[in-house]
């Protein structure tokens, strides 16, 4: 894919590889065996000026675009060591507050973003709306200056890690019933504001919480552009949260098929490379070939974004694309190890359950078949 990417483009490639590398699979699966977190990498990431690449130069980031941050992305997840909160405090909570914050929001939150030192993460999934945003029953009412929430969150991502919530908040309703909502940027320990952890199967530095708002009061200075028009805003920050869940499951293709090509070249069986068999080599090239495939879908949703051009049905196909090619990329690494593919030492098996997420989340790919049959084929809407 280097053909298509400018020279700065691909400077950023080696730069962001060469931070990660200093830490590589073997951090990644010490801080996962001691349940921490991945501090000292976001923090060398943040000293580099790469996670706020896509953020404005006046607050403190790169003044580029989601482009730049799929690439910070993909070769962080590449290097064995997937980061979920870029996509997260980043991606989505960066890209809403550039285009909808206020100059008093951008200036408190971004610099800090950018730097590494806070993070702020997304707050919109409950327990009973599923993929149905619009039927969200977390509530904020008006009270003199303030905003009272009341509600219950799910599955929110790195709550533990993060200074605030980017919260999604059902402010009225249209004359069909449906929701009209509004954002809210809100502290993490706020008064009110009680958190439980998820536990999951799944390993990863970043946890899953369920957050319960009991009579939260937010300042009306901490609402994110319009009463009621917070939906709008929303689809603003998921195209970068689906591009870049994208660039996250390309890097990891990238990292298993690595490996594999490695281990084939190198384990000999009856005197010859295990790789030069069809058996092995084949589903190792096809693999390869569905991730470039993936990325090139995710270079389009990005560049379309970036020129502010519809790329909601990009975005889709590309984390639909890099899903399935990041598992089964990941799949075929495993049976070309054979058991070794199992074992801890070899750096394969702790990354299924984050490839496996992203084929649920940000978006399902259900939903994503939803999108293309009516809106890409035109054909009637199911639901």
């Amino acid at each position: 894919m280097d053909f298509a990417e400018s020279t700065d483009h691909q400077d950023l490639r080696a730069t962001v590889a060469k931070v990660c590398a200093g830490f590589g699979d073997e951090y990644f699966r010490r801080v996962l065996a001691e349940d921490g977190r991945t501090h000292e990498l976001w923090k060398a990431l943040g000293d580099s000026g790469f996670l706020g690449v896509n953020l404005p130069e006046e607050y403190g980031g790169g003044g580029a675009g989601i482009a730049e941050l799929a690439i910070v992305v993909e070769e962080t997840a590449a290097a064995g060591t997937p980061l979920l909160l870029l996509l997260v405090s980043a991606a989505i909570s960066g890209e809403v507050l550039k285009g909808f914050g206020t100059e008093e929001q951008k200036q408190q939150f971004l610099p800090k973003m950018a730097s590494g030192d806070d993070k702020m993460v997304f707050a919109i999934t409950e327990p009973d709306a599923g993929s149905n945003s619009l039927s969200l029953s977390t509530t904020a009412r008006k009270d003199g200056d303030d905003w009272i929430l009341r509600g219950t969150k799910y599955y929110i991502s790195g709550v533990d890690e993060a200074s605030w919530l980017l919260v999604v908040a059902r402010t009225g309703e249209d004359e069909s019933g449906r929701g009209r909502m509004t954002l809210f940027v809100v502290d993490t320990d706020s008064v009110g504001l009680s958190r439980a952890i998820i536990p999951v199967e799944m390993r990863a530095p970043e946890k899953q919480f369920t957050l319960t708002f009991d009579e939260v009061r937010v300042p009306d200075s901490r609402r994110v552009g319009e009463v009621d028009r917070g939906m709008e805003i929303v689809f603003h920050g998921l195209n970068p949260e689906r591009i870049t869940g994208a660039a996250i499951e390309n890097g990891i293709a990238r990292y298993a098929l690595a490996k594999a090509a490695r281990y084939a070249n190198e384990r000999q069986v009856w005197g010859v490379p295990i790789g030069s068999h069809q058996g092995v080599s084949h589903p190792l090239a096809a693999a390869a070939i569905d991730v470039e495939l993936a990325r090139l879908m995710m270079t389009k949703a990005a560049w379309l974004h970036d020129h502010g051009l519809p790329a909601g049905e990009a975005s889709n196909m590309a984390k639909f694309a890099a899903a399935d090619a990041a598992l089964d990329a990941l799949d075929a690494a495993i049976q070309v190890h054979g058991g070794n593919g199992l074992a801890s030492e070899y750096g394969l098996a702790h990354l299924w359950g984050m490839a496996r997420l992203l084929k649920i989340a940000p978006v399902s790919r259900e939903m994503v078949l939803n999108y293309v049959s009516t809106h890409t084929l035109g054909l009637p809407r199911s639901y």
